[in-house]
């Protein structure tokens, strides 16, 4: 059976990006870097908002507010391309121009729960808010991961990442502080139907 996590980098303040900056707020430092090389394979999911915007880069495309990649960003979406994906989509039409990328029209739902009980290895979500969303929700996340970078966004941060979400619990299964700045916290997490009555054990 599959393990499926959720996988988020954010700002201290929970947003997923900020207007005008770089990727990874241009604060990841060589053990952040070295960690994210040593990550398992993975098969990532993405709803079609991500698929645009990091198939694009894959293309060349250079974010706003930069007039060329840094050789970390480079590295992240080559990365990505030659990774395997599944994208979740009623909008996008096939063929998907992104290497190794593969469209489903179904309920994502319904697909990732399937594809975690015939399948083998990690399941990793890519931004994708609302589909992150939508599978803790339904309780098919087994891990919450996120790595959190110092810097607040408010003026312009975009992309909230737990807006619409239901109350969670979440069980710390690790931590780590990279580079002496940024910092690992992964939970297993339980989605609440009210909050709890007594003092969390």
């Amino acid at each position: 059976m599959s393990e499926l996590l959720v996988d988020f980098i954010t700002s201290l303040d929970g947003y997923a990006s900020g207007e005008g900056w770089p990727g990874f707020w241009g604060l990841e430092g060589p053990e952040y870097l070295a960690w994210l090389g040593e990550q398992p394979e993975v098969t990532h999911l993405m709803g079609a908002n991500t698929y645009r915007l990091m198939s694009g880069f894959a293309a060349g495309e250079v974010p706003g507010g930069q007039d060329e990649f840094r050789p970390e960003e480079e590295a992240s979406v080559d990365e990505l391309t030659q990774a395997s994906k599944v994208v979740f989509s009623s909008s996008l039409e096939e063929p998907l121009g992104w290497a190794n990328s593969t469209l489903v029209r179904d309920d994502a739902v319904g697909a990732v729960r399937a594809m975690k009980s015939s399948g083998s290895g990690l399941l990793s979500t890519i931004g994708s808010l609302s589909l992150s969303r939508s599978l803790l929700r339904a309780g098919l996340v087994d891990r919450f991961r996120v790595v959190m970078f110092p810097v607040i966004t408010g003026a312009t941060g975009a992309e909230r990442i737990y807006d619409g979400y239901p109350d969670v619990a979440l069980e710390m299964i690790e931590h780590r502080t990279f580079d002496g700045r940024i910092q690992l916290v992964e939970y297993k997490p339980r989605v609440l139907e009210h909050p709890p009555l007594g003092t969390p054990e």
